[in-house]
Formats: C-alpha cells, sequence, structure tokens
C-alpha cells in the first residue's frame, strides 16, 4: 500500500541528501589526498575571481563587501576604514608593501629601521628558512617552534613537546607554497613575496603561555588604536583600546571579546614608540607586537587588516577610524 505522497517526498529529499553529502565527503578527501588538485583547484579559482574582478570593475570584491558588512563599496570617494583598506589593496603599488609583507625580508626593514642593536632585541630567533621543506633539519630544531610560509597569513604548524609528523609538516610546507594568498581578495603585496618557509622559536611568557599580542593601528605614523590578542592557543581574545590604553568597547569581526580589560603594561610606551618608527614609512600600518613581561618580540607588519573585509560594531566605528587616515 503506498504511503501519502509527502512523506514519499520527504524520504526522496532525504536520501538526496545523504547521497549528495557522501558525494562531497568523497570529493573531499580525494581533493585532500591529491597534490595535484589540491593545489591546482583553488589556484585556478583564485586566478578566475582575480581577472574577473579587474575586467568587471571589482563586481566580485564589491558584492563580497555588502555581504560582509552590509554597506557599499565605494571606491571613488571612500569614507570608512573596511574601504579604504580595499581602495589600497586596489591601487597602492608601493614596493616597500611587498618586502614589509613579506616575514623573512621584514627582518632586514626592522634592521635598517631600528638599527641592527634594537632589531636583534626585538626579532624572533629564526631557526630555519627554506624554499624546499624537504631540508627542514628536523632532529636539529628544538622541543617547540613554529612553521609558516613567509606570503600568508593565518596558515601555521606549531610545534609542541617535539611532537610532528614529519611527513605531513612536508607536505603541508610544499602546498603552502604552491598556493597564493589573497589574490582573490586583490591582496597585491602578497602575490610579489618569494614564497618560503620560515621556522622561528616559539615564544612563552613569564607564565609559560604564549605571549600576549598587541597590535597597533598606525596611521600616518600614529597610534588611533590597539587591539589585544590574549589566549592564543586555548581560544582566541580580543578587545581594543585607545593609544592611551583606554578601554574601547567595540566588537570586530569573527573574534569574541575578552571578559576583561587588561591593565596598562610596564613596557606599553616602549611599544609604542617601536609602531611609531615601523609604521613612518607608510599611510596606514598595522604592527604587530608580543610582549613576555619583560621582553617585546616582533610579529608582523601588515597594510590590509582584515582585508577591508571585517566588521566593527557599532557601524560608525569603521568610519571613525577611516577619518584618520588620508589617502594620497
Amino acid at each position: 500500500m503506498e504511503g501519502p505522497p509527502e512523506a514519499l517526498d520527504e524520504i526522496s529529499k532525504n536520501m538526496i541528501s545523504k547521497y549528495c553529502c557522501g558525494i562531497l565527503s568523497r570529493a573531499k578527501k580525494i581533493l585532500k589526498e591529491n597534490d595535484f588538485l589540491f593545489v591546482t583547484l583553488p589556484n585556478l579559482k583564485e586566478n578566475i575571481i582575480h581577472i574577473f574582478n579587474i575586467l568587471f570593475g571589482y563586481s566580485l570584491a564589491r558584492k563580497k563587501f555588502y555581504e560582509k558588512l552590509g554597506y557599499d563599496l565605494d571606491l571613488r570617494n571612500p569614507k570608512s576604514f573596511n574601504q579604504k583598506a580595499v581602495w589600497k589593496k586596489i591601487n597602492d603599488r608601493n614596493p616597500l608593501l611587498a618586502v614589509t609583507a613579506d616575514k623573512y625580508r621584514v627582518r632586514d626593514y626592522i634592521k635598517e629601521t631600528l638599527g641592527e642593536e634594537q632589531a636583534k632585541e626585538i626579532l624572533i630567533p629564526l631557526l630555519y628558512v627554506t624554499d624546499n621543506p624537504e631540508t627542514i633539519p628536523f632532529d636539529r630544531l628544538p622541543n617547540e617552534y613554529v612553521i609558516k610560509p613567509n606570503h600568508a597569513s593565518q596558515r601555521v604548524i606549531i610545534v609542541q613537546n617535539n611532537n610532528y609528523n614529519k611527513e605531513e609538516i612536508i607536505k603541508k610546507c610544499a602546498r603552502w607554497l604552491k598556493t597564493p594568498y589573497g589574490l582573490a581578495d586583490n591582496e597585491w603585496a602578497y602575490q610579489k613575496i618569494p614564497r618560503k618557509i620560515i621556522i622561528e622559536e616559539l615564544l612563552r611568557d613569564e607564565s609559560g603561555n604564549v605571549p600576549t599580542e598587541f597590535k597597533f593601528l598606525m596611521f600616518h605614523g600614529k597610534c588611533r588604536l590597539v587591539r589585544v590578542l590574549t589566549d592564543q592557543l586555548s581560544g582566541l581574545l580580543v578587545n581594543h583600546y585607545t593609544a592611551d590604553f583606554e578601554p574601547v568597547m567595540i566588537d570586530y569581526g569573527y573574534y569574541k571579546r575578552a571578559a576583561s580589560f587588561l591593565e596598562k603594561p610596564s613596557n606599553y610606551g616602549q611599544m609604542i614608540k617601536l609602531a611609531e618608527k615601523l609604521s613612518a614609512n607608510f599611510d596606514f600600518l598595522r604592527v604587530d607586537l608580543y610582549s613576555t613581561g619583560k621582553r617585546i618580540y616582533f610579529g608582523e607588519l601588515t597594510h590590509y587588516s582584515g582585508s577591508g573585509l571585517l566588521k566593527y560594531e557599532p557601524r560608525s566605528f569603521d568610519f571613525e577610524l577611516g577619518s584618520y587616515w588620508n589617502l594620497s
């Protein structure tokens, strides 16, 4: 005896859904295991999106901007911080952007800007650098270290207690070197970086934790906002402060706000001076520093903070931050 058509339709939908999920799961597994496909397909996608944007007035970038932030991308007369960050990605071709965005070559910029002695104090010890992951000397590395590509962000392997899978690390690093970063989002500077793998010491603070990270948003050499990241390994938390380290009550992107604000660190003034020196040559620059309590270490320099796509709440703060940025 046949059941109600509605029941059959529901059963059919469930079967189709399970079948499609199965196909998608198998496709992801094949993509993950096949180096050629894993590298080729993302490269192809990034290039198609990039070319489409150039040919059609950055229409995909405008669509993505509106979907992420809820207002239009104005490239003719940008006002908000995010609008100006996107404008910079598309229009600013200062060769120094690629040098300072490069996590390896930026070390030379630090030395030239601060001098050898001060640079040595703040640069995280470099353990190894290569364009061939097969050469990584795992048996000569310490028990803890950080592996990352020099041409990308948010790609990182943290090794602790000498616990690692050599083959998996080599495979991941090799894929990193073959994969662009930020091309689909028009992040020009990263495309000009000769790709390498760098290995640095894993920093620890006085309590044995990964140190607090201070991100200074610098406009024409002057700090206008400080973003502080804590609990980097257990669950990233963020709070914001003025240049005088007074709390700023805003939410930012996908980061969860920390429950309490920090007291001003004893070395905060020193960090501000470092950020001012390092950002003096740029209209906007985010200077990332770590504080272990006693020492300050350099993290990275970022020209496209959030790629111009992370939401500020309230939205008015996005425009307030943009007012400090005079595009030339």
